[in-house]
This record gives structure tokens, C-alpha cells and sequence, in this order.
């Protein structure tokens, strides 16, 4: 069956694997981008299939947010997946920011990587619980990150951020249940992307590297791989689950 899936934050890196990843199942996908249309687009061009559209805006806006849902709704002819992958990565150390810059960066980290998927995942189960079909089915994944689990001291609002959705994925898999959509989410360590490239190509690359008894970090599709699996292929009892995808860089 071809599922209609919202994949946030796909104009590159994690985002535009998991969108090549699913759409190589067979799905049809709306490409999210913040504000970088032409990314976006030209991630959706490059995926196998037909059907796969892009949508626009910023996640920490809950009007967007809206507009995002409506507008792959109206596309895709509707929604069966979500996959909330967009978000931020600022440091703000302790010890190295103002104040004004730390209640700042708290601000837009948490709009953007926790009330941003709260506010999408109550939007698309609204939508599932509405459509004629009924909401079994449907599956709400997030990516959030080891950093949950072991700090963040750089970026103590990313770490927080995403230890905040790990628990709301656990909350909704339980709220959800009784509709027959599952919730569970993903957590990386360090993957190698745009984003993580200057501190691999750096002096501390070696070291982040050693952190995995493999000697390496995770590709955008080791991780876009197991979302594919529990966006679409995993068990209904796996619902509620956080699976570490960290190379055994981190055992909890």
C-alpha cells in the first residue's frame, strides 16, 4: 500500500534520506523546508515515484505549522505518516552566553525541536482521527537524539529539546493507542552532515569518531533506514519505543 508521509526538515541531510529512503518504498512524500524552497524542491525531484510535492514553513510557528499540515493534506490527498525530523542545533554554553542570549536561544530551540512536533503531531492526529478511513495505521515518528540521554553541555536546550520529544512520542504512543496509530521516535548520536562536517573535518574529529567502537559516525541514511522501518514496516508493538541508532556510542 502507498502511504502518504510529511517528512519535516527534508531539504538535506537526515530529512532528505529519510525522504529518499521511503519514497524508494514506494511512498508518496511532501518535502518540508523552512524557508529553502529550491532545496526542497530539488530533494523532491531526485526521489523515485511519482506524486511527492514540497511544503513550506517554520515549524516554530504553530500558524505555519497549520499551513504545513493543510497544505500536505491538499496534495498528497492526505496523511499517513508523520515524520518530525526538522530542528536546531545552537550552542549557548553556561558559561559563554548573556543572559538575553540564553533565554533566546531556550526560546527558538524548544519552538522549534518540541512544541513545533507537539504542535504537528496533534494536527495529523486530528487529521487521522477525522479521515473517512478511520486512524488506524497511521504512525507519528520522531528524530530526536542520544544527547537526551547523555547532555548536551554546549547545547543544554538541544539536549533538553529533544529529551522533551522523546517523552511526548511515549505519551502520544499511549494517548494514541486506542486509534491504532503508532508513536515512536529514533535517536542518533553524531551523524555525519552539512551541519556536523567542520567539527569532523576539525582536530576533535578523530575523537567523536572514537566515541562508536565501529570508528566512525552514523551516515543520513543509517538513521533514515530505521526511520523507513518504523515509519512503515515495524510492528505495532514497537509503539512507544525509542531506538538508539548511536553505533553503541551510547549504552543506557
Amino acid at each position: 500500500m502507498t502511504l502518504s508521509i510529511l517528512v519535516t526538515g527534508a531539504s538535506r541531510g537526515i530529512g532528505a534520506a529519510i525522504a529518499l529512503d521511503l519514497s524508494g518504498r514506494g511512498h508518496r512524500i511532501a518535502v518540508h523546508a523552512g524557508r529553502d524552497t529550491a532545496a526542497a524542491e530539488a530533494v523532491r525531484d531526485g526521489l523515485p515515484g511519482a506524486g511527492h510535492t514540497v511544503v513550506v514553513g517554520d515549524v516554530g510557528d504553530p500558524d505555519a505549522c497549520r499551513r504545513i499540515v493543510d497544505s500536505a493534506v491538499d496534495s498528497l490527498g492526505g496523511i499517513d505518516v508523520l515524520v518530525n525530523n526538522a530542528g536546531i542545533f545552537e550552542a549557548h554554553p553556561v558559561d559563554g552566553t548573556s543572559f538575553e542570549e540564553w533565554q533566546q536561544a531556550w526560546r527558538r530551540t524548544l519552538d522549534v525541536n518540541l512544541l513545533g512536533p507537539a504542535n504537528l503531531a496533534w494536527l495529523v492526529a486530528q487529521h487521522l482521527v477525522g479521515r473517512p478511513a478511520g486512524p488506524e495505521g497511521g504512525r507519528l515518528i520522531s528524530v530526536g537524539s542520544r544527547g537526551a540521554y547523555r547532555g548536551e553541555p554546549a547545547t543544554p536546550a538541544y539536549g533538553a529539546s529533544k529529551a522533551g520529544l522523546h517523552a511526548l512520542t511515549q505519551s502520544l504512543a499511549v494517548a494514541l493507542a486506542p486509534h491504532g496509530i503508532l508513536a515512536a521516535a529514533v535517536a542518533p548520536g553524531f551523524v555525519e552532515t552539512d551541519m556536523g562536517r567542520t567539527v569532523l573535518d576539525g582536530p576533535g574529529g578523530d575523537a567523536v569518531r572514537a566515541q562508536s567502537p565501529f570508528n566512525r559516525v552514523a551516515t543520513p541514511e543509517d538513521i533514515a533506514r530505521t526511520v523507513g522501518w518504523l515509519a512503515t514496516d515495524a510492528p505495532l508493538w514497537v509503539s512507544g519505543t525509542v531506538v538508539d541508532a548511536n553505533g553503541a556510542s551510547y549504552l543506557r
